[in-house]
């Protein structure tokens, strides 16, 4: 589903044609990275790795302070992998450095928990495929679902998507969900910066002003399978709406809105 917003063409077709750039407009399929911070998740990330399906080119684990065996079980389940070591706290910080690490054309990034089912990534490539520059996975479409969510959770949630919705002149139906994918090439567009779970809002606050093609995919949320969340739901919600005041009434008069930025 691609989103709308009231100024979304026109400030889509101040973007370069996206046929003259996508890497699928050769014979040469483009390569997909597939980023997954990680903190204290050894007996997850073996399922999560298991089930990447086959178009994952390339496998980053971002992990500074795990204190179990997570990297070393990383490893023996798919040799192949990249492992970046980050010392600053936060899952923001995490997936910025995992991001910057990425060689892809498309880079998915996606939970260690176990709650993201790995095969839906197919649905994020086929979508930027398809002319996306920006997919973010949703719960609460058509064909997604949550099996894992609180009454205070989804309270919250909802209160920001309208927030955002509001805010921004878009339609999305979810907001704080971390499966998104999105092309390497509009990476610099985004310019993030954020250090805890709040990047998840700041991704796409900046992607609705930076004018990218933004749409949403169908997902099923189920629970962690082991341990306990690192999320914390007073905590990273007002983290999520600071992010989205801040993006619309600081950000507008930053480069980034006004267009001066380049965007490959």
């Amino acid at each position: 589903m691609l989103i709308d917003a009231s100024n979304q063409q026109a400030r889509a077709d101040s973007l370069p044609d996206a046929d003259a750039t996508l890497p699928e407009a050769s014979a040469t399929a483009p390569k997909v990275s597939v980023v997954i911070p990680t903190l204290d998740e050894e007996r997850n990330i073996a399922w999560v790795l298991e089930r990447l399906p086959a178009l994952a080119d390339e496998v980053i684990i971002v992990d500074g302070r795990s204190t179990d065996n997570t990297i070393e079980v990383a490893r023996s389940v798919r040799p192949d992998i990249r492992v970046v070591l980050e010392t600053q706290p936060g899952k923001g910080a995490a997936l910025r450095a995992g991001f910057a690490a990425a060689t892809g054309d498309y880079i998915v990034m996606i939970d260690a928990d176990g709650s993201m089912d790995p095969t839906e990534i197919v649905r994020f490539v086929d979508a930027l495929q398809d002319g996306c520059d920006f997919v973010k996975g949703s719960r609460f479409t058509e064909g997604g679902g949550t099996a894992d969510i609180s009454r205070i959770r989804q309270l919250g949630n909802d209160a920001l998507r309208r927030a955002v919705n509001a805010l921004y002149r878009t339609n999305l139906t979810d907001l704080c969900y971390g499966f998104i994918g999105f092309r390497r090439a509009r990476l610099d567009a985004l310019r993030l910066d954020s250090q805890g779970f709040e990047i998840e809002t700041e991704m796409v606050a900046r992607a609705v002003v930076a004018s990218l093609r933004i749409g949403e995919v169908p997902s099923f949320e189920a629970e962690r399978r082991h341990g306990e969340s690192h999320l914390r739901a007073w905590r990273d919600g007002r983290r999520a709406l600071k992010t989205l005041l801040r993006e619309r009434f600081i950000l507008p008069e930053s480069r980034v809105a006004t267009g001066r930025q380049a965007v490959d």
